[in-house]
């Protein structure tokens, strides 16, 4: 464990672990008297014994809540396992993970502070309210407990959620229901993970866990005798009695020793060829590695279970067959590792706000977006009031729901909803888009083979009219020299129908909000969304900040979706005209050159003048008072948005890969060229 975890610091009465390789501190109380006084306590209690898919939802949660109210998120678990505490004559108790193993998994699940309670018989002897009142408030103070839906607690599990529900009546805290999870119709619980490992069943245990199932224990030495017909292997001593090791066989599986990870091919067994004994043993044959580990802890993962035990007539013969299982077992660990690099690829993340008919009409369609990956696709809830919720609860109970707390709108939505994202790839999809089968495949695939590539989208046509160019990016976005977002396919709002015309993939200024795949790691880099844009053109800022890094962005006409447009928000509605003219001139202000920027937002100002005079003598007061509203914005918050020009400044120079890259960005002026020259195209732009 040691070695996994990286380094220690011991104190008095908690256990700091950190994680080189991941940067994750994990604070570990044993002792109830020495509790902190976490800020914002958000609070999930169990036993997490196995931390399977259930359990890391919980832990989600609470990382989610946590980050919305600024608070810290906790973890409480108990040591030893309650149930060998209340009924100590029973024997029959078997663990998926050990204390240390769970502490390891939790610390995976990036969790920062665990308190392990020692279960005692004076502990177990709470009543359901004394737990409730001198625990979890007086003690934990917690502003949000998030349990599942059968959670019981206290002397004889007295207490269970509706009790809980009657203390937030009284404001004690804010309470959250986690439902019952499944996966084809079974239950992920712990109970039915421990059947399927005793049934050896190991395919079922890792569907309900999420990851292989794991073990560690110490390198001991054994009688050699792998050794002898060129197997040499490693023996294992398990650390608890309870701990269930599934039945004999051999697996293939993979060893973790200290940071590194390495294949091979376990043993469980008597050794009936070599023994009579009948003392069962652990063994395991490490691919590739000839390195002295006695005494070390090292870690197994089963992957997949090759074949049962059996006794063979000599070892020539044993000999024989473990030469045909490895074999097997090289076969099934290159399989995994592929199924591994595919898996967990990208991620589809979509928000939503009441927005449950889009869901229903296009989330199927979401579901065939990758026939080449294995893409997740979660939902990021804005608090919405209409059945949004309980729909994809009941209809797609697959996806990965976030559930925010209020409607933070489209910027910092994505930002709180995409923080625990982990996958290479963030594919952000507005939620009336229908997408093709397919269509993420060949965006993946270019993305992989050019790392310069910061994003990159798909053909975004009409679904109303197919044969129509859609608003919100249409084959890619551009930038005129006074800061005028336009696209290929649709200048200010003029729309042209698709004929082909931009069917060639070819680097862009910016790729749209509503169908684009952006690296996930440089998305958390640079930010994110800046959240004061709220929505409109936040993804045009994003687009130039990493621009001016000196990365591209790429539209792939070959992927085509379709997007409803509007759907969210009308395209004439003032609150969009204010958000645009906002937003925009913000964008000039943090990201256009400095010899530049001044020029340009002072002729910006002539212009919006006289849009807000065409709005004006066309009938759209609201319009024109959205422009006055968007330009009193600007000027109350200019010296923040000067603020975050230079932060910006300072992330190109820690994360930046050279210098300005200014393609796609043309040096006319857009106003000029449509309203005085009449181009109304992308292609009489060039003409």
């Amino acid at each position: 464990m040691s070695q996994q975890c990286g380094h220690f610091y011991v104190q008095i009465h908690r256990i700091i672990i950190f994680a080189a390789s991941t940067g994750i501190c994990m604070n570990i109380y044993r002792d109830l008297k020495f509790l902190p006084n976490f800020k914002n306590a958000v609070v999930t209690i169990g036993s997490f014994d196995g931390v399977h898919q259930a359990h890391k939802r919980l832990i989600h949660r609470i990382h989610q809540l946590a980050d919305e109210i600024e608070g810290e998120a906790v973890v409480v678990t108990f040591d030893p396992h309650p149930r060998s505490v209340v009924f100590p004559n029973d024997k029959s108790l078997q663990l998926l993970t050990t204390t240390t193993e769970k502490i390891e998994l939790l610390r995976q699940c990036g969790v920062r502070n665990l308190i392990i309670v020692p279960f005692t018989v004076e502990f177990a002897q709470l009543s359901a309210r004394e737990y409730v009142e001198k625990f979890l408030i007086e003690q934990l103070k917690a502003q949000y407990l998030v349990v599942g839906y059968d959670h019981k607690f206290g002397l004889a599990r007295q207490g269970d959620f509706h009790m809980l529900r009657m203390y937030e009546k009284e404001g004690y805290f804010k309470l959250v229901e986690i439902e019952k999870q499944e996966l084809d119709e079974m239950d992920i619980s712990s109970t039915n993970i421990r059947k399927a490992l005793v049934n050896g069943d190991l395919r079922t245990a890792n569907a309900l866990l999420g990851t292989p199932y794991f073990l560690t224990g110490k390198v001991v030495k054994g009688d050699g005798i792998g050794k002898t017909i060129g197997y040499p292997t490693a023996n294992i001593q398990i650390e608890s009695k309870a701990k269930l090791i599934p039945p004999p066989g051999i697996y293939a599986c993979y060893i973790t020793i200290g940071s590194a990870r390495f294949g091979g091919m376990l043993y469980i067994g008597n050794r009936p060829t070599v023994t009579e004994k009948g003392q069962q043993t652990i063994e395991v044959n490490i691919f590739d590695f000839n390195d002295n580990i006695y005494e070390e802890i090292i870690g197994i993962s089963f992957v997949s279970y090759v074949r049962a035990d059996a006794k063979y007539d000599s070892l020539e013969s044993l000999k024989t067959q473990l030469d045909a299982d490895l074999l097997n077992v090289r076969q099934i660990l290159t399989s995994y590792k592929d199924q591994e690099l595919k898996a967990g690829i990208a991620t589809v993340s979509i928000l939503n706000y009441n927005g449950e008919e889009y869901l229903e009409a296009y989330l199927p369609s979401v579901q065939t977006s990758s026939q080449k990956y294995n893409v997740e696709t979660w939902v990021i809830d804005n608090a919405s009031t209409d059945g949004s919720v309980p729909f994809i609860k009941e209809w797609f109970p697959e996806i990965h729901l976030v559930e925010l707390s209020k409607n933070y709108g489209f910027a910092e939505g994505y930002n709180k909803g995409n923080k625990d994202i982990s996958s290479k790839y963030t594919v952000f999809l507005n939620s009336d888009v229908k997408v093709t089968a397919g269509w993420l495949d060949a965006l993946i695939d270019v993305m992989e083979a050019d790392d310069s590539i910061a994003g990159i989208q798909p053909k975004i046509c009409s679904l109303e009219n197919p044969q129509q160019f859609e608003y919100a990016g249409a084959s890619g976005g551009y930038m005129d020299r006074l800061g005028y977002p336009f696209c290929r396919g649709r200048i200010f709002d003029h729309v042209e129908n698709d004929n082909g015309q931009y069917n060639d993939e070819c680097e862009v200024f910016w790729v749209s909000g509503a169908a684009m795949v952006i690296r996930t790691d440089l998305f958390k880099k640079f930010g994110g969304f800046d959240k004061h844009f709220f929505a409109h053109q936040e993804e045009i800022d994003f687009c130039w900040r990493l621009k001016r890094a000196g990365y591209r962005f790429v539209v792939h006409p070959g992927s085509v979706v379709y997007h409803l447009g509007g759907g969210t928000l009308e395209y004439d509605n003032p609150r969009k005209t204010f958000l645009n003219f906002r937003n925009n001139l913000n964008t000039l202000l943090k990201n256009e050159n400095s010899p530049a920027v001044a020029g340009v937002f002072l002729a910006r100002l002539v212009l919006d003048g006289v849009a807000g005079v065409n709005f004006l003598i066309g009938g759209k007061a609201a319009h024109t008072l959205a422009i006055l509203r968007a330009h009193l914005s600007v000027y109350l918050h200019f010296i923040g948005t000067m603020t975050k020009r230079e932060r910006n400044r300072l992330l190109r120079k820690k994360y930046g890969r050279g210098g300005n890259n200014p393609t796609g960005k043309i040096k006319v002026s857009l106003v000029w060229q449509y309203f005085v020259n009449k181009k109304k195209t992308f292609t009489q732009l060039f003409s």
